[in-house]
């Protein structure tokens, strides 16, 4: 496929070779083949770089040969272009003087442009929010459908967001859709969330990676708990990588897990595993009994019982470490079915 064309015109720009390159096109659009196939496969086919302009559906992308699809598609200066119906404009960028079978390639290029954007799979907005959604944030779809999708949705080619995964989180503003036990909303701007919630916060990316910080927003919702409802992806570090490279069962079989396990069977083993989470998050044993509304007092005992099932002590930096990562990974293995 690379430089074909190149081949073809070096031996004749003869109509048999002209069949041949319109034969290319018919293939891809009897075979339904997606925009960003159809500006890689030119571009292959050219042996230069092309791409496809089309601003009023949001959409701009170009490729060159033996590369992935990229965005923006401007024409750059000196490309040869021709402009399509809407404001779309498809072009190819020759180093050099044009081969004698360029005007053919450009023309076939624009139709099959335009025969593509016709039939495109975006879902119509009548369809609703719910299912553009779904496709912005799915890894299967190509950036042309993925960049239309948006565009439908009111996000520009230069918009950045973060995707929020949440439970609780059906009356945020912006588009949004349940994708199995989650909700995944499309935000610019993260907002307060209602009460009794839980949320992991996706990085900001540009609008056209959202499928990555909806992945990001996953990994972050299960390292959610009551006391901490909320996490940000940016915010978990060397954290997120473990949620990729551990399961439920190698999780449990950690003996730092298997004791956090112990204690919460125990009597009031809940309690005694929330004023763990409060000494890590505040430092001091008077400080997490402020916070969980507990006498001052009442702390000893419960952070003296955790110390003898934990095996270690908790009350000096090494040790909330520790106890800080067992319970991470405690609320990682129980919010499993949340990925």
């Amino acid at each position: 496929m690379k430089g074909l064309l190149l081949r073809l015109s070096g031996l004749d720009a003869d109509a048999e070779n002209a069949v041949r390159v319109i034969g290319f096109f018919d293939r891809l659009i009897t075979g339904h083949a997606g925009l960003d196939a159809l500006v890689r496969s030119t571009a292959d086919l050219a042996g230069c770089p092309v791409g496809v302009h089309a601003p009023g559906q949001g959409m701009s992308l170009r490729a060159a040969p033996d590369a992935a699809v990229t965005t923006p598609g401007t024409a750059p200066a000196g490309a040869a272009v021709r402009r399509l119906e809407g404001g779309v404009v498809v072009w190819v960028a020759r180093t050099g003087p044009p081969i004698p079978l360029d005007d053919m390639l450009l023309e076939r290029f624009a139709i099959a442009t335009a025969i593509l954007l016709e039939h495109n799979g975006v879902p119509r907005p009548e369809l609703g929010d719910p299912a553009l959604v779904e496709l912005v944030l799915s890894d299967d779809v190509g950036t042309a459908d993925r960049a239309r999708a948006l565009h439908l949705l009111g996000f520009g080619p230069a918009a950045r967001l973060r995707v929020l995964a949440g439970t609780g989180v059906d009356t945020l503003a912006g588009p949004s859709a349940r994708l199995g036990r989650v909700r995944a909303v499309l935000t610019t701007e993260v907002t307060p969330l209602p009460d009794g919630s839980r949320a992991g916060i996706g990085p900001d990316l540009p609008a056209l990676e959202a499928a990555r910080s909806w992945a990001a927003a996953r990994t972050a919702l299960r390292f959610t708990s009551l006391s901490e409802p909320v996490v940000w992806w940016d915010r978990l570090g060397s954290l997120a990588a473990l949620a990729g490279k551990l399961g439920p069962a190698d999780l449990t079989e950690l003996p730092d897990t298997r004791a956090l396990d112990r204690l919460a069977a125990e009597p009031h083993g809940e309690d005694t595993l929330a004023a763990l989470d409060a000494l890590c998050a505040t430092g001091s044993a008077r400080k997490a009994a402020a916070v969980l509304h507990r006498h001052h007092s009442t702390m000893p005992a419960r952070l003296a019982r955790a110390e003898a099932v934990l095996g270690f002590e908790i009350d000096s930096p090494a040790g909330r470490f520790r106890l800080h990562l067992a319970l991470m990974l405690r609320r990682l293995r129980d919010n499993e079915d949340l990925s």
